[in-house]
């Protein structure tokens, strides 16, 4: 029976949103975290599960392209089945498959480990948007904002926390920690986090899941896999080609579907279009200081230019920037507020941009580094926050889930094209060193002048794109909800 809202004092949970907040930030961190896991053991792959270096990174490539496909497909599920319930569900999958990726000591199981992982980051599209309903408006803004942040700042600390725990005992130890946060992130979720009646109905659209899952899949592992395979190798070429022609078949489909899967519709409306490819260009510029730094960092004093760290205190230098971004997000919400999200996100690509520029110059100290990963991170806290205010703000509220997914989708499509770019830049000119062991080949020091450049470049793109969103004519207001006893209902 639904009461009067007074009745929100009876409901502890629905009268305390921040706490369904902070509960949904750490599952995001959580989610984002293991994106970033398994870098710190990544050449010690092919000896620990017995299998070659070319199928051991897999273990990486198949948590990015199952996360491309379940942040579109998690929040249409959560239009039509409630966004609390395809949260808890995440988090279990979370919890899952961090169970099996610690119990594997082989290759296959730590491929359905990894690729559980990756389903697992619809949570953080879906929590966006449930963000929104659950909060009352003077802190909408900053908890959305804070959210955003959790996709940056769980792959930035990722890194130095893995390389942490991996350093000092058994590398199981890694799965076995983010099994027991996922365990206490689906019990926090379910207690916390009110079931929001928000569910719309109607059916999923499986046609349109295969669809998509096949496209996506097979042109990012093109794209992933580029490098390595060689980007003229008929293998590269046939999965980058035939994974395009299968979304754009994907496409042609649901426009004909009376229930898609993606309003492509709505999506195609100038602010989400627009706002989608500004987060492909701002999802390759984050991800390009995420591989370029710790490699400079790492990279041998005998070159000259290599600043001689140690994985775990690459990590380290690395983890102050993504604290950045969350401390960003609060700087997000007013910008948002005041200046609006458009200009947010367009401020966040510029302080992006700024920050790969400023890195061209402070090449010569890992301090140096610290600054300028800071700087860009802070770009990226800025503008992360502003893109779902953009989406939701254009997006139908039965398709808000499915709206913010896309916009997931289309960072981790940037993100995923700025490692193989990165890749290819970095291993494109090689120089042989002479040393006590032996001769050892490292990329040279233009090449990382030139990720630097191209990351700058990629980020004011960015910027150049959203200055093309349109003001938005007519707001789209959050549906009004009311409350009682299990929970909050919208009207």
């Amino acid at each position: 029976m639904t009461s009067s809202p007074s009745s929100s004092a009876e409901a502890p949970v629905a009268a305390n949103p921040i706490v369904s907040v902070v509960v949904l930030c750490l599952g995001g961190l959580m989610a984002a975290l293991t994106q970033t896991m398994v870098i710190p053991i990544q050449s010690e792959l092919p000896q620990l599960l017995s299998t070659s270096p070319d199928n051991a990174s897999w273990v990486i490539t198949i948590t990015l392209v199952c996360a491309a496909v379940a942040m579109p497909v998690a929040g249409r599920l959560a239009d039509l089945f409630g966004k609390q319930r395809i949260i808890v569900v995440s988090a279990a999958i979370l919890l899952v498959g961090s169970a099996v990726a610690a119990l594997s000591d082989t290759l296959v199981p730590m491929l359905v480990g990894r690729g559980l992982q990756g389903l697992a980051m619809g949570f953080i599209p879906v929590g966006i948007s449930l963000i929104r309903e659950i909060t009352p408006p003077h802190v909408t803004n900053t908890a959305v904002a804070a959210m955003s942040a959790t996709l940056g700042v769980g792959g930035a600390i990722g890194l130095p926390l893995s390389a942490w725990i991996a350093d000092g005992s058994d590398w199981h130890n890694l799965f076995w920690v983010g099994t027991g946060a996922a365990a206490v992130i689906v019990v926090a979720v379910l207690v916390f986090v009110p079931h929001v009646h928000d569910a719309h109905g109607g059916r999923l659209d499986v046609p349109g899941v295969v669809l998509l899952a096949l496209g996506l899949v097979t042109f990012l592992v093109g794209i992933s896999k580029g490098n390595a395979w060689g980007w003229s190798d008929p293998a590269t070429i046939g999965c980058i080609v035939g994974g395009l022609v299968v979304l754009v078949l994907f496409g042609l489909f649901e426009l004909r579907q009376a229930e898609p899967l993606v309003d492509l519709r709505t999506t195609a409306s100038l602010p989400i279009l627009f706002t989608n490819l500004a987060a492909v260009a701002i999802g390759f510029g984050m991800m390009a200081q995420s591989i370029v730094v710790p490699q400079l960092l790492e990279m041998p004093e005998f070159t000259g230019y290599g600043l001689g760290q140690s994985i775990l205190a690459a990590g380290l230098w690395m983890a102050p920037g993504g604290l950045m971004m969350l401390v960003f997000a609060p700087v997000s919400a007013g910008l948002i507020t005041n200046l609006g999200a458009k200009k947010t996100l367009m401020t966040g690509a510029t302080v992006l941009g700024f920050g790969y520029v400023v890195a061209l110059f402070l090449m010569d100290a890992p301090w140096q580094l610290l600054i300028a990963s800071c700087i860009a991170s802070a770009g990226v806290g800025i503008g992360y926050a502003a893109m779902p205010t953009l989406v939701l703000d254009n997006a139908p509220a039965a398709e808000a889930g499915a709206a913010v997914g896309l916009n997931g989708l289309s960072r981790s499509v940037g993100t995923t094209i700025a490692s193989a770019v990165m890749a290819t830049i970095l291993t494109s000119s090689m120089k042989t060193f002479d040393t006590p062991a032996g001769p050892v080949q490292a990329p040279t020091e233009g090449v990382f002048t030139a990720c630097f450049l191209v990351g700058a470049l990629a980020a004011f793109v960015g910027v150049g794109i959203a200055a093309f969103i349109p003001r938005k004519q007519d707001a789209t207001s959050v549906d009004p909800v009311t409350v009682d006893a299990e929970g909050v209902h919208t009207a």
